[in-house]
């Protein structure tokens, strides 16, 4: 079998990916489908056409980034509103940056 024909290149991209491919077999963390993924991606897909009226671009990033935080706070069962009052309280009472890990949405207590 040729390497350039289409069954080829599958079996070259399986080879090439495999470890990847069945790393839910040894760590349990490791979900089998990405489903958990496209299910928390959906809100954010479904209000992209809403980001084209964000008025500039710094607008839009600043928007996808507030995005990102409110779904990770989700996936780690904190509520949003919570979160995002008590890390910019702790902000404007003067958290130092080098804590800066201790205001991620996992490691929030509340």
């Amino acid at each position: 079998m040729s390497a350039k024909s289409p069954t080829g290149q599958a079996l070259k991209y399986i080879v090439k990916y495999w470890d990847g491919l069945i790393l839910f077999l040894t760590d349990g963390r490791v979900e089998m489908d990405s489903n958990a993924v496209k299910r928390t991606i959906r809100p954010i897909a479904l209000q992209r056409k809403n980001a084209l009226f964000a008025g500039h671009d710094a607008g839009a990033q600043n928007w996808a980034m507030l995005a990102s935080l409110i779904e990770t706070c989700k996936l780690n069962q904190s509520e949003p509103h919570s979160y995002l009052t008590s890390v910019i309280t702790a902000i404007i009472n003067g958290h130092k940056q080098k804590g800066i890990d201790q205001l991620l949405p996992w490691k929030f207590k509340g």
